[in-house]
């Protein structure tokens, strides 16, 4: 009996949770819509994994809009030099 117990333990620290809080960056503008500023790099590495790449809307929190205009932002923040496209390899 405490073997299966034991067992069990194992494979639910198997695997990995992804319960992060969701962090939302997307802001009101006075008119009323919503934007992303891709000079904020703070927020955008918060949306970017450690290699770089752009999180999923899963991990993000994001809707389809948003997740669009996350991917442009850091996209236009990689061209003008604030974002890194990789992370620096030590």
């Amino acid at each position: 009996m405490p073997r299966e117990r034991s067992e069990r333990r194992e494979k639910s620290e198997k695997f990995q949770t992804f319960s992060r809080p969701k962090v939302k960056i997307a802001r009101t503008s006075a008119s009323g819509k919503m934007y992303i500023d891709y000079k904020d790099t703070e927020s955008l590495r918060k949306m970017v994994s450690n290699n770089g790449k752009i999180l999923s809307r899963k991990r993000t929190g994001a809707n389809a809009m948003e997740q669009r205009m996350i991917a442009r932002a850091v996209k236009r923040a990689r061209y003008i030099g604030l974002l890194p496209y990789v992370s620096a390899a030590g």
